[in-house]
């Protein structure tokens, strides 16, 4: 017997009420990609570019305001920049070969790829519940792929099988990024992961934008129509990172993924109130599908055993920390290493 009053408890809500402001802000990031498109721009590293320079400004003022040592080593950062940066590419790139059917099907391979590396790595326990919630969740997807909304998108592209490949690498890469960000917010510090994400995503964003895209961004004419859609987009996503290590602290990186399905939902809605288009009732049967799933998932929490997130791990890091500050005798520092640490079960 389910017990649905635990459903229904403030942790459940704001886990899931986060969980679709974030949904929303992707949404709105589609609809600035899609109007920047359709001025023929082409230049997906350099949109997210400005969204870590935000970060970086932002939290890196908070952290060097601070004086802190780093909680978390700092090449940890550069490889969780890496891996982020070219996630975003790889599904962006994908878009050019393969169809938005396939897109929206084979980047739900993100969600077991997260539950995989969180019971590798962070020893987190899915029991029975939780697996339904993410089945019911990804069942609501499906109807909408094989909807007859979607009936005229299933040609495919150019070159869909390199199009799925890239789909997939990208899915995989985001699942590493959100279980690497789940680990650290919940062993170092929120503020220092977004500040040295955006950092080193920056650096390396630039450089990639120098390699692939200079000639792209030359040619641009720019005005604030072509403006508008880059700063909505870059402020959009500067809100969304800001919020992605909350959600993870309260609910992890599963229901983050999970929350995002809702993404191309929401999108639908928009088009139907703000645009009058008519769309398929598949598309309402599968939102309450993923709703479901959501609800399911993130509630009865008080069953579902988690270790803390790779103890191990943390252990090396509050260890390496202590022996830092030692050889530099630095004792007034001792008392921030590991400080923020909380585990939520």
């Amino acid at each position: 017997m389910i017990d649905f009053h635990r459903f229904w408890t403030r942790h459940t809500l704001v886990g899931l009420g986060l969980g679709q402001f974030l949904s929303l802000l992707i949404t709105s990031t589609g609809f600035a990609s899609s109007e920047l498109a359709k001025k023929g721009i082409n230049a997906p590293t350099s949109q997210s570019l400005l969204n870590y320079v935000l970060l970086a400004v932002v939290y890196g003022s908070i952290v060097l305001y601070r004086r802190k040592a780093l909680k978390a080593k700092w090449y940890y950062y550069i490889l969780l920049g890496l891996v982020d940066v070219e996630a975003n590419f790889l599904v962006v790139k994908a878009y050019q070969y393969t169809s938005l059917t396939s897109v929206m099907l084979l980047d739900c391979w993100s969600i077991p790829s997260v539950m995989l590396l969180t019971w590798i790595f962070l020893k987190t326990k899915y029991r029975f519940k939780k697996i339904a919630g993410v089945a019911a969740c990804i069942a609501g997807l499906v109807l909408v792929v094989f909807s007859d909304v979607h009936a005229g998108d299933r040609a495919g592209g150019s070159n869909p099988r390199k199009g799925d490949l890239l789909v997939i690498a990208g899915a995989t890469l985001y699942a590493i990024s959100n279980v690497s960000e789940e680990f650290l917010v919940k062993n170092a510090d929120r503020v220092e992961l977004m500040a040295m994400l955006g950092l080193f995503g920056g650096i390396i964003s630039g450089i990639q934008i120098s390699i692939l895209e200079r000639n792209e961004l030359k040619s641009i004419h720019w005005s604030a129509e072509a403006a508008l859609p880059f700063a909505g987009f870059a402020v959009a996503m500067f809100m969304f990172y800001s919020l992605v290590p909350v959600l993870l602290k309260i609910n992890g990186s599963t229901m983050l993924n999970l929350s995002l399905l809702t993404s191309d939902m929401w999108a639908v809605l928009i088009r139907i109130f703000a645009y009058h288009e008519k769309v398929d009732w598949m598309y309402f049967v599968a939102f309450g599908a993923v709703a479901a799933g959501l609800v399911i998932y993130s509630g009865g929490d008080k069953d579902e055993d988690q270790d803390p997130p790779n103890a191990a791990a943390a252990e090396d890091l509050r260890t390496s920390k202590h022996d830092e500050e030692a050889n530099s005798g630095n004792h007034s520092k001792g008392t921030v290493a590991g400080s923020s640490k909380t585990w939520v079960a």
